[in-house]
């Protein structure tokens, strides 16, 4: 496990010191980061670990709460708990955790009433950005995080937790959306090989088909969200086809939705999932995929129905108990191919953002713990089951016991990757949420590539 840089120890001592000269035990300021401090003798005084986290600096924090408020619930919320004990330990302030299956419609209705939590998990960047320039109840991150995430993190995530050039929220969690997953057994049987490019992705599915195999499962039926799985299609396509920088272009309307780039990545996922001949192996025909499940889509992959289902990594929990994810056993899973070099390794994936709405001193020790390479390794140690993964890559591999989530973080890890952030939860909910799921499922229906942009252009907000 890497430690806290001895530049950055001796700089977040000069800070601290300076500020603790002018704050009181209750702290004060923090308006742009500035980090506060209480009096007294941290609880760990003495330990190397706290000490280099710079947590005994915050002073002591024995007495105090944090109140965390999440979308996490039971029973993922339990690892959460346990990798919160090294904070307590270090600073004496305790956590009070608060899961719910209803927290993005409630945490509005909290901030606005005048309840916010201390600390919040934001699975949105937009939510955040609505949040900071809705309520201002939103309060800079402390200096301590932000060194955290310039150090361990793609700077693609700093930027996503900030807002109007401020700095929010460092990132906590994260999910690869950017996989494909497999049968090793079915391709083991066939003489198949995992796909390096995208040429040899579509070779590979010419070869199933010879091989009376539909290649590719579908579904993309989520009730009121209907239509999501094939936005990332096209995200993760946007991006092979054009770039990270024209994928932000994109996302933020500064080309718009139906130009020529965004044409060509509509074409590229049609030649797969409007291809008669390539779906909707073990379920039906084309349209099939508008009315199946996203949770069923790749179900069919286990019984050698079809090849490959294109999904993220949270698609680990849809399997039926009982299911062997790994290399060699039911299902696993390999990175979806790049189409050109030019472009290197991009990956399309999501995760959650720690915002706090308090600057009171163990708010702000708790921010600079979650974005540390150490919580990135507790919170792993205390998910043994695996279905976890950080983008921080001071994150140990090896105390990862999935082999999805050790895949995950690899790609992470991976020099040559360039991370994106799910486009269509960066967008205007009138497009990211609305036009764009429902014409794609128009789109898999029968309407053409053309009208299905035009229509999402027609959509975004003037």
């Amino acid at each position: 496990m890497r430690r806290l840089t001895q530049r950055r120890r001796l700089a977040a001592a000069a800070v601290l010191t300076s500020t603790a000269m002018v704050l009181t035990a209750c702290g004060g300021g923090g308006d742009d980061g500035e980090t506060n401090t209480a009096g007294g003798t941290s609880p760990g005084e003495g330990n190397q670990v706290c000490e280099d986290l710079g947590l005994v600096e915050f002073g002591d924090l024995s007495d105090t709460e944090v109140s965390v408020y999440t979308s996490i619930i039971a029973p993922e919320d339990a690892a959460q708990k346990q990798s919160y004990e090294l904070f307590t330990e270090c600073t004496g302030a305790e956590i009070a955790y608060e899961g719910s299956s209803e927290f993005e419609a409630q945490l509005t209705v909290r901030v606005q009433g005048g309840n916010a939590p201390d600390i919040a998990y934001i699975p949105q960047p937009g939510l955040l950005r609505t949040l900071v320039e809705d309520s201002g109840q939103v309060v800079a991150a402390p200096e301590g995080a932000a060194a955290n995430v310039d150090e361990f993190f793609d700077p693609a995530w700093k930027e996503y937790g900030t807002v109007d050039g401020t700095f929010y929220a460092a990132p906590l969690g994260a999910n690869v959306k950017s996989f494909v997953w497999y049968s090793p057994k079915v391709f083991a049987d066939n003489g198949y090989e995992v796909p390096e490019t995208w040429d040899d992705m579509i070779a590979l599915s010419d070869q199933m088909v010879d091989d009376g195999i539909k290649p590719w499962c579908a579904g993309i039926e989520s009730g009121d969200a209907t239509g999501w799985p094939t936005t990332d299609w096209m995200e993760d396509l946007v991006l092979r086809v054009s770039g990270a920088d024209n994928y932000d272009d994109w996302v933020n309307h500064e080309i718009p939705f139906n130009d020529d780039t965004v044409l060509e990545a509509i074409g590229r996922v049609g030649d797969i999932l409007k291809n008669e001949d390539y779906v909707n192996g073990g379920i039906g025909d084309v349209k099939s995929i508008a009315t199946t499940a996203f949770q069923e889509g790749g179900l069919p992959v286990l019984d050698g129905d079809c090849g490959m289902h294109r999904q993220a990594s949270f698609y680990a929990a849809q399997w039926p108990e009982g299911t062997d994810v790994s290399e060699e056993g039911d299902v696993f899973a390999f990175y979806l191919p790049t189409i050109s070099e030019e472009f290197g390794q991009p990956v399309l994936g999501g995760g959650e953002f720690v915002a706090a709405f308090a600057d009171r001193p163990e708010v702000q020790a708790f921010q600079v713990y979650l974005s540390s390479d150490v919580w990135a390794n507790e919170k792993a140690k205390a998910t043994p089951n695996g279905g976890w993964v950080s983008a921080n890559t001071g994150l140990d591999i090896e105390n990862l016991t999935s082999p999805l989530d050790q895949l995950s973080a690899e790609i992470f890890q991976d020099p040559e990757a360039t991370f994106r952030f799910d486009g269509s939860d960066l967008m205007p909910g009138a497009v990211g949420a609305d036009a764009f799921w429902k014409q794609m499922t128009a789109w898999i229906t029968g309407q053409d590539d053309q009208t299905t942009l035009d229509n999402i252009e027609n959509a975004w907000p003037s």
